[in-house]
């Protein structure tokens, strides 16, 4: 009979033990704060952290028993960006996050989610698109962390 656990701690990639179940999880549902994760063996796990927190791919959550259960980032339907050279990717980016979608950024390439419109305007734009599926980690965005904390930049204006 499936049982439910309570993660009492989030540990970063390469940091924990050995895992005693997995979550695979997509990009929107590794950013929690007050939810129940389904495991691959059935079980699940009831999160509830004072303050959203993003799972990275290999990384854990901490049970109460002090077991782990480790997040594995699922494969997605993306697109594959790839400019003629690095400025031509950079202002592929600054093209991408002002439409605010989220975007993997990497050194030779950008990953977004697959969307036709877009797909169009990149290609229009000089770019080389390419359909792949592959785990999904886009930026957090500026606004990821608490709106309330002291050193928040609207507060600090």
């Amino acid at each position: 009979m499936p049982q439910t656990f309570r993660a009492v701690g989030y540990v970063s990639p390469g940091k924990a033990g050995i895992a005693y179940d997995l979550a695979v999880l997509l990009h929107d549902e590794r950013r929690v704060r007050r939810r129940s994760i389904t495991l691959v063996h059935g079980d699940s796990v009831l999160v509830d952290f004072p303050e959203p927190v993003t799972l990275e791919n290999q990384s854990a959550l901490e049970l109460e028993d002090g077991r782990f259960v480790e997040i594995i980032a699922a494969e997605e339907q993306l697109y594959e960006v790839r400019g003629t050279d690095q400025i031509h990717l950079m202002r592929l980016c600054w093209h991408l996050g002002n439409r605010h979608l989220k975007t993997q950024i990497e050194a030779d390439r950008v990953l977004i989610l697959r969307d036709h419109v877009i797909r169009d305007m990149l290609l229009g734009l000089g770019a080389r698109v390419t359909a792949i599926s592959e785990p999904f980690q886009p930026e957090d965005g500026a606004y990821a962390h608490s709106h309330g904390e002291p050193a928040h930049a609207l507060l600090n204006r």
